[in-house]
């Protein structure tokens, strides 16, 4: 699995009009190509009338998984510039359609490639840019004259504490990232001198700001 990776955080979209035509960028998170598809084909037939729907979508851990379609238009003026927008920003598991409504003036390739690029950027930047940094689950079981040490630790190195549970004893479930956590597992065994049981669990991924790139 990857440490990281860009994508976007939700549907969005983002209408602009060039030379009385409407172009509506839309863009979506997926987790593979068979969600790319059924999006592709929701915004289909949600704009059934209008002129194009080009596409483009990468999927996979790999990009294995790519597609686009110009839909009509000029071979290599829409579904190529919407990969390549998705492919600068440097983004996986998305799916981006542009929708365009002729206004009734031809734009010419360049116009066309210039459209259709503007309204992907338009679209992803309404779908929130974001990256999904791998965590795994850490668990903690101590006494209480233990707590204290191990949440100023926590809170120290700025780990995410997911859940802490009083009972007889205090049960603290936090997330580093992935990367760090046996250090961190490490130095709670140290800070605790090895008396609290820690537990490494599954990884999952967790949404975070696009400035918080590591």
């Amino acid at each position: 699995m990857l440490e990281q990776y860009r994508t976007v955080n939700r549907y969005g979209e983002k209408e602009i009009v060039i030379r009385r035509s409407r172009f509506i960028g839309h863009a979506a998170p997926v987790e593979n190509e068979e969600e790319a598809w059924r999006f592709v084909e929701e915004i289909r037939k949600k704009h059934a009338q209008a002129t194009h729907n080009c596409y483009a979508y990468v999927a996979g851990e790999r990009d294995q998984f790519q597609k686009q379609s110009d839909d009509g238009e000029p071979s290599g003026t829409a579904g190529k510039p919407i990969l390549e927008v998705i492919k600068r920003r440097g983004l996986k598991n998305v799916a981006v359609v542009v929708t365009r409504y002729f206004g009734g003036i031809l734009l010419g390739a360049g116009g066309l490639v210039g459209a259709y690029t503007e309204a992907a950027v338009a679209g992803i930047d309404a779908a929130e840019p974001v990256i999904r940094k791998l965590h795994r689950t850490l668990t903690i079981e101590a006494d209480y004259n233990w707590y204290g040490k191990i949440e100023h630790e926590l809170r120290l190195k700025g780990i995410l504490i997911k859940d802490t549970a009083f009972t007889d004893k205090v049960t603290v479930v936090c997330l580093p990232e992935a990367g760090s956590a046996e250090r961190l597992a490490a130095d709670l065994t140290n800070v605790t001198q090895g008396k609290c049981p820690i537990t490494l669990g599954e990884s999952v991924y967790m949404t975070h700001p696009m400035e918080e790139e590591s």
